[in-house]
């Protein structure tokens, strides 16, 4: 029968990393609160498992010693580990964490977030915003919302809505002038991006045999949130997501002067970490957002309102 293995004292482990960090006993001893001689025992009981020393003392502090090395590069990775899993098992009081762009959860996440809490008032959300041009799904969060260029094959990605590209305008003044009423009107104004790729505007005129006048002005921001601020105050007309322009077209702020809307092969999705699997909230929140995806899909094939010249 194998002998039977003992692991060193979790407490000790923890100790020992404190003390590494450091390089001094007293400071410790403040972070884990015991009695600097409470964690020099610890620290020695860890010596006599290993049969070796893993510190090495002096006047100026404690240095470690290869064996201590490898012991803390060990205890470093095992104390994560356990952190990472009492997360997973227990997260009763952590909420759900979702990484999403700062313009999706300007424009479409924040105005629904009253009906989540209103549905799910136990629950709590934590959102945390990126502006950079794509979403990272890897880190530390339970899901994230990204942009795909295509429709995923990956059934941990939920479709929200799909990506339909339509031009917005101030309703009253662009620069100066009357919105445009079509598109031969439009090397008149400038054009607003919201990316600095200006990918937007390029794919929407190519579908629509057409190519930005090379005397047209142009206005690039590399957020749509920024890019749809510039079109309400009236600088130029912005090519976006009609679904990310819903709500300033439904209060009036923008109108969709001329179409026609251009339905891409892009989608917005929710994508689930495999480590949330076990967060309680995880299928409130899937059912949640697979409630308003409906919503925005159906609601897509029916919005042809607040605009001129719809095919």
């Amino acid at each position: 029968m194998d002998k039977l293995f003992r692991a060193p004292s979790m407490s000790a482990l923890q100790a020992f990393t404190e003390v590494a960090d450091s390089g001094n006993f007293t400071e410790a001893a403040a972070k884990l609160c015991l009695t600097q001689s409470a964690v020099s025992r610890k620290i020695q009981q860890l010596e006599v498992h290993y049969g070796v020393a893993l510190l090495a003392r002096s006047s100026r502090g404690v240095t470690l010693t290869l064996e201590g090395k490898e012991v803390l590069e060990t205890a470093r990775r095992l104390i994560n580990e356990l952190q990472a899993l009492e997360t997973r098992i227990a997260p009763r009081e952590t909420p759900f964490r979702i990484r999403i762009h700062v313009s999706l959860a300007v424009r479409w996440l924040l105005p629904r977030l009253t009906d989540f809490y209103a549905r799910h008032p136990d629950l709590a959300l934590s959102i945390e915003t990126v502006a950079t041009e794509r979403v990272d799904p890897s880190g530390d969060c339970d899901a994230c919302i990204l942009y795909l260029p295509q429709p995923p094959a990956d059934q941990a990605c939920h479709i929200l809505f799909e990506e339909v590209l339509v031009p917005v305008c101030a309703r009253n003044t662009v620069n100066g002038n009357p919105p445009p009423t079509s598109l031969d009107e439009l090397e008149r104004y400038p054009l607003i991006h919201g990316s600095t790729g200006q990918q937007e505007w390029a794919t929407w005129l190519k579908a629509h045999g057409h190519e930005p006048s090379r005397g047209c002005k142009h206005i690039t921001f590399n957020l749509d949130e920024l890019a749809l601020d510039a079109a309400v105050r009236g600088l130029g007309v912005a090519m976006t997501d009609r679904t990310l322009a819903q709500e300033l077209i439904n209060r009036g702020d923008l109108i969709i002067p001329f179409g026609p809307a251009l339905k891409t092969s892009g989608v917005y999705t929710l994508w689930l970490q495999p480590t949330s699997a076990l967060h309680p909230a995880r299928q409130p929140v899937l059912d949640w957002f697979d409630q308003h995806s409906e919503a925005a899909l159906t609601g897509l094939k029916g919005q042809r309102h607040n605009h001129r010249d719809w095919p």
